[in-house]
């Protein structure tokens, strides 16, 4: 079957390129998001941002429990230089939840047929955290559609007890609801330094958080519980970007290690100071990173 698999156009890039590259970060509540459907049926919202004729395509899946708003302050570091196309992944922000249980496999797919709308046939393939494990499925399964690849913030696979700690946090959720994770949550995200600079973005963080879908967190946590993706990394042959903040407790550097020393030719870096969101807390090191990819990546 062809890794390309063309969809009506009911979207277009050009049709978004005006007044998409200045949205101030993370303050838009997602009314710029257009919903296209994936293969499944399911709406996917996603976020064209600065779409022009000739620039490469930059593809982004946000963190678990965030939504597009996520990669704001990177795409508006991009401006001029790349299209960059973000989601909500399914079972967050205004995407539908489908059925479950979700695998990396069905979140891949549907970043291709957001693309397959667009009518994007290659992009720089990027993610963080969860999105990254989504980035590393689709560019294990559509080598064709992949001119690069942002490991950030992410692993290939969570080790041993994942299944069963992803199903703890799982289960604290279901009981106590989104909000009984927030403390745990925004110490893991960010600096001390960046939440004392910060306070409004870290707020912002927590309210897409605690108002994300419970159902699909459920879905999402177990999926990342079930996630290993190390068989993929022999098998990636484009450039690839692997980010990792040196203070991150949530997918630590030896995990990010583990991941650039699995795919040749990738390039390593441990940013100083920062934790698990570095396309939040270090959108200049995030974005610099992307547009190396951007010049490297063969058409």
């Amino acid at each position: 079957m062809s890794e390309f698999h063309r969809q009506p156009r009911n979207f277009s890039l050009d049709g978004r390129a005006r007044g998409a590259n200045n949205a101030p970060p993370m303050t838009n509540p997602g009314t710029s998001a257009t919903l296209l459907p994936a293969s499944d049926g399911v709406p996917i919202a996603c976020r064209v941002h600065g779409a022009g004729s000739g620039l490469p395509a930059v593809a982004l899946v946000h963190s678990l429990a965030m939504d597009h708003r996520f990669w704001d302050r990177v795409a508006e570091r991009l401006a001029g230089h790349a299209t960059v196309i973000t989601i909500d992944a399914r079972g967050h922000g205004r995407s539908g939840r489908g059925s479950t249980p979700y695998t990396a496999q069905r979140m891949a797919r549907d970043l291709l047929d957001v693309m397959d709308h667009l009518e994007v046939p290659k992009a720089i393939v990027g993610g963080a955290s969860m999105g990254g494990c989504v980035a590393l499925q689709f560019a294990g399964t559509y080598p064709g559609r992949t001119q690069g690849l942002a490991l950030i913030d992410t692993t290939a696979w969570y080790g041993p007890t994942a299944p069963r700690d992803w199903e703890e946090r799982a289960a604290k959720a279901e009981a106590q609801g989104m909000e009984s994770l927030v403390e745990f949550q925004k110490t893991r995200w960010f600096s001390d330094a960046f939440r004392a600079r910060e306070p409004g973005l870290v707020q912002q963080c927590i309210d897409i958080f605690v108002a994300n879908d419970l159902e699909g967190y459920l879905a999402t946590c177990r999926m990342l519980g079930a996630f290993d993706g190390r068989a993929l990394l022999p098998d990636i042959r484009v450039p690839t970007r692997v980010l990792v903040g040196d203070e991150d407790y949530a997918a630590p550097v030896a995990m990010a290690q583990a991941m650039h020393e699995g795919i040749a030719g990738s390039r390593l870096q441990v940013i100083a100071g920062a934790r698990h969101l570095t396309p939040l807390e270090v959108p200049d090191v995030v974005a610099a990173s992307l547009l190396e990819l951007c010049s490297e990546a063969r058409p």
